[in-house]
């Protein structure tokens, strides 16, 4: 669970909803023709810009900005060195019994290369590629939003031009002034916060994700391939350790 995407989003409402409040009741904020017209207006636009199937995806990807468990670097980094120990005693073979206690699926994958006899440039290669796929398919999610985002407000502007043009065709009769300039500044605040109180900075959120889990992709791939090769568990740990920042670090061995 994200505490800071729930805080953030619920300042965000909260705040508002309290200066709504302090100037009149909510009802003020609620107009359906302004609904209709920003939130059918972008949905219709996202489906001409998007397949069906791409937009219900979306939904499960935005999960991720609430639902999701941030993976430690260091104890990834610990695990690996475990590894690299096991494999300098007892052989590549022994990380078959090993992945029994791992949770990481692209870290099973790499252990499992490694335990069929990958060579290590091999086992890089085949793994940055999975690892491109998984950037394009978080881009894709990211982007919907940031596109919802932008269509938002401009169909909040198409809500405005049209309660403009209906308040200057009613302006002989004063009881009409009113709703149509609802329609106009209304739309044009539903499309105002859909974008950047919601999906601009889901699609934030959602770039931060996907950072996050290539770099740790990234060091299970440094980390298997130093593995693969003999090389020295100190020497391995000090190029993990690049991986993050110096106050950061935790050493394995005792000094």
């Amino acid at each position: 669970m994200d505490l800071s995407t729930i805080i953030g989003m619920g300042a965000a409402f909260g705040l508002m909803l309290m200066a709504i409040l302090q100037g009149g009741p909510l009802t003020m904020f609620i107009n359906v023709p302004s609904i209709m017209i920003v939130f059918g207006g972008t949905i219709g636009v996202a489906f001409v810009h998007y397949p069906f199937g791409d937009l219900f995806d979306a939904v499960n990807v935005a999960k991720k900005t609430i639902l999701h468990k941030e993976s430690s670097i260091n104890d990834m980094i610990i695990q690996l060195m475990e590894f690299a120990n096991k494999a300098r005693k007892e052989g590549i073979l022994a990380l078959q019994g090993a992945m029994e206690q791992v949770d990481d699926e692209f870290l099973i994958k790499a252990m499992q290369m490694a335990v069929d006899g990958q060579e290590p440039d091999t086992l890089r290669s085949m793994l940055n590629t999975e690892i491109e796929y998984i950037e394009q398919r978080h881009d894709k999610g990211a982007n919907i939003f940031l596109a919802i985002g932008a269509y938002s407000p401009a169909m909040g502007m198409v809500g405005t031009l049209i309660g403009l043009v209906q308040m200057l065709q009613t302006m002989d009769d004063p009881a009409k002034i009113g709703p149509a300039m609802a329609v106009a500044l209304l739309t044009t605040f539903y499309g105002a916060v859909i974008a950047n109180v919601i999906c601009i900075p889901m699609a934030g959120k959602l770039k931060n994700r996907s950072d996050s889990e290539v770099l740790i992709k990234t060091l299970i791939i440094e980390g298997m391939q130093s593995i693969l090769s003999g090389e020295n568990p100190r020497i391995m740990e000090q190029k993990l350790h690049a991986f993050i920042a110096p106050k950061l670090r935790e050493s394995t061995f005792k000094r």
